[in-house]
């Protein structure tokens, strides 16, 4: 769009790789750059006095109607022609994907363990997750989404002996005492009946049965868990069972013994972390020989790494955060390079209702669902509010605030503007195709503006994704809803001398709203 055809045109004429930026006041123009600075380091000249020089040269470029000089800075302001041509573009072809550039990306995001429901804290992650996959894939990347089932070790065993006691309670209606540490909730106890229903009650008579129902449990979580993220339209390119990688325990504990990585004291094998930022070295083999938490996760980045993606991107929990040195450092021991390995953390969530914390689910035990939050307040409305503040700061919200229809609740105020344009074109006496084919002769300042925004996707979709933020869609959304509803709000537009126009100027905004809500996983709505 504009810009890359801005940019591609000033490093011809300045031969150089420049920086375009947007003016925050738009009466500077369209476009700013501060390529004066940086050819006056090395031209040794004063970056004002060489501004001018270089604006001079550009004033004979057929793409701007003005360029000016202030502080060292050129602005740039484009010709109308310009804008005509780019919202035919819009309108005939839309936001296209870009042509792949050829690197591959392994994305692992959500990877909860299969105990239990999904909770709000999970829900972020994984809309986060999601929108990078799907910003990341419309921008040319070959990204691969992957969910890694922690399906092995003490965390599966203490599900399968929560669903054998609650069983013995609720089904056999024996007295139970229960450990200190068990998964509790009312998810367990049904559970626990689902596994009478398939095995019998006698499944609950014997400790022998703890490992059945151990793989039992985990399966239909994991199938929850499932159902849970495609109804906020998450679905995966990958699973993959920590279970499933064990066998090969042995051949990657070997490797990270040639390499130097392990030395064993006290009866335990430990990895020299340490070596690698970590504030201590960690343990992977306990005196008993069992392997850690920890080795599962090294195990399952060899199993990455093997498959030679260019770039790996987790998406941890922000408690994870200490976690990461001693993955490095496997990653290192194991023979690859550890900087191909970038992790985003994602804060928890506080969340409200009518400004009181919002009721924990009593099917959970100690802990808010996220299915319940989206069947109060519905997949888009929370995919926005999760994406709309950087992943790794905390977020609190009232869900109360989601059911106001005015400019305090995004969401509704972006579809709003949506439908709005939507309703406009219905009701003009004006064809579809009219309204498409109509000529631009002229735009207002006004309608200039809202067509130069609109072009603006591409490169807020591309600064959104390189900065691991879906929070800078979320704000142009916002910009561009909000400049819409004042050009509405400013004029009359059906049955006026240029209705035809100004509809074909608000049909490109409503191109660039659905491509990015589209992108952000939400179906933008036409009425309302």
């Amino acid at each position: 769009m504009l810009y890359s055809k801005v940019k591609a045109r000033l490093d011809e004429v300045l031969g150089c790789d420049v920086v375009l930026e947007r003016p925050k006041n738009k009466d500077f123009g369209h476009f700013a750059t501060p390529v004066a600075f940086v050819l006056a380091k090395v031209e040794r000249k004063n970056p004002k006095e060489l501004s001018e020089q270089i604006a001079q040269k550009l004033r004979g470029i057929e793409l701007f109607k003005q360029v000016d000089t202030l502080n060292g800075y050129i602005n740039l302001t484009l010709k109308e022609e310009i804008f005509i041509q780019a919202l035919e573009e819009i309108i005939s072809s839309g936001f296209k994907p870009c042509k792949k550039n050829g690197e591959k990306i392994l994305l692992e995001y959500v990877s909860a363990n299969p105990t239990g429901p999904l909770h709000i804290g999970h829900a972020r992650g994984a809309v986060f997750g999601d929108a990078l996959y799907k910003i990341g894939n419309f921008l040319g990347y070959e990204i691969v989404s992957e969910y890694y089932i922690n399906d092995a070790g003490a965390q599966i065993s203490m599900l399968g002996l929560s669903i054998f006691l609650a069983g013995r309670e609720n089904v056999l209606g024996v007295e139970v005492i229960y450990p200190e540490e068990y998964y509790r909730g009312d998810y367990i106890i049904e559970l626990a009946k689902e596994a009478s229903k398939k095995f019998g009650k006698e499944i609950f008579e014997s400790e022998e049965s703890i490992a059945t129902l151990s793989e039992f449990g985990k399966d239909l979580m994991l199938e929850e868990i499932k159902n849970n993220l495609a109804s906020v339209g998450i679905t995966f390119d990958s699973f993959v069972s920590e279970k499933s990688l064990y066998s090969r325990w042995s051949e990657v504990l070997a490797k990270l013994q040639s390499n130097g990585g392990i030395y064993e004291s006290e009866g335990k094998l430990w990895l020299k972390s340490s070596e690698y930022g970590d504030e201590k070295d960690r343990v992977v083999v306990r005196e008993s020989g069992e392997p850690t938490y920890l080795a599962g996760d090294i195990i399952y980045h060899q199993d990455k790494f093997q498959r030679d993606y260019d770039h790996y991107i987790n998406i941890w929990g922000a408690d994870h955060h200490g976690y990461i040195a001693r993955v490095k450092a496997s990653i290192e021991f194991l023979g690859f390079d550890s900087s191909k390995l970038e992790v985003l953390l994602s804060q928890m969530v506080k969340l409200l209702k009518n400004g009181s914390p919002y009721k924990m689910s009593k099917r959970a035990g100690n802990f808010i669902l996220m299915q319940d939050v989206v069947e109060d307040i519905g997949a888009d409305a929370l995919r926005f509010v999760f994406l709309s503040k950087k992943a790794d700061t905390s977020l609190e919200f009232d869900v109360n605030d989601l059911s106001k229809e005015d400019s305090s609740n995004p969401i509704f105020y972006i579809n709003y503007a949506n439908a709005r344009i939507c309703t406009l074109i219905e009701k003009s006496s004006k064809s579809l195709e009219e309204i498409k084919n109509a000529p631009l002769n002229a735009l207002s300042p006004q309608e200039e503006y809202l067509v130069f925004l609109s072009t603006q996707l591409p490169q807020v979709l591309s600064s959104a994704f390189f900065e691991r933020s879906p929070l800078k869609v979320c704000d142009y959304l916002k910009n561009l809803a909000s400049e819409l509803h004042a050009f509405y709000n400013a004029q009359k537009i059906l049955g006026e001398e240029r209705e035809e126009q100004k509809l074909k100027v608000l049909l490109g905004v409503s191109v660039a709203l659905e491509s990015a809500l589209r992108l952000l996983g939400i179906q933008a709505k036409k009425k309302m």
